[in-house]
């Protein structure tokens, strides 16, 4: 399989990736609502743990959706999916450890990563849309430090900022499917 069928097999099974960006939108709001109504850690926990169950999630609204919700075994953009979790990984250890010092930057920190993260996915699934994500993201997550925002305010920003994009991608991946028939 070559490089622009793996990324047509990626947005095939994931519906353009649309289910992955709504389940970590999802869990982003949750850790916010956490955050709100608990502490700050109870917050932070909910992120790290909620994002383990944000592949599983976007297989299973996939396939809700009518998707497979699984790539090919030969596509060769799988490793690069499994290697970008060193992005996120490291950065949790960043974000947490900076918390310790001033817990306002745990989800600006976030922000940056994820969003430096989803940059990746624009060559996982050829769309330019994960550029614009990431951007937003990571903007989003140096403002909210730059003004010092309340700590839960970088979880409901990444909540509403990748819902949105989930909406967008999925409407896109839509209309290509709609095209291509």
């Amino acid at each position: 399989m070559n490089f622009i069928e793996s990324q047509n097999d990626m947005r095939q099974a994931y519906l353009d990736g649309s289910t992955g960006v709504s389940s970590s939108g999802i869990v982003w709001c949750l850790a916010g609502v956490i955050g709100v109504y608990y502490s700050p850690v109870s917050s932070m926990l909910t992120l790290f743990l909620g994002g383990m169950f944000i592949f599983p999630l976007s297989i299973l609204f996939s396939k809700l959706l009518g998707s497979t919700g699984k790539h090919s075994q030969d596509n060769v953009l799988n490793k690069l999916a499994f290697e970008n979790l060193g992005i996120l990984f490291g950065g949790l250890f960043i974000a947490f450890v900076s918390s310790q010092y001033n817990s306002a930057l745990f989800y600006p920190i976030m922000l940056i990563i994820i969003g430096a993260r989803y940059l990746t996915f624009q060559t996982l699934y050829g769309l330019k849309i994960y550029w614009a994500l990431g951007v937003m993201l990571m903007a989003s997550g140096i403002c909210i430090a730059a003004l010092s925002l309340s700590f839960v305010v970088g979880a409901f920003v990444g909540c509403m900022i990748e819902i949105t994009f989930a909406i967008i991608i999925h409407q896109l991946s839509k209309q290509d499917v709609s095209t291509t028939e």
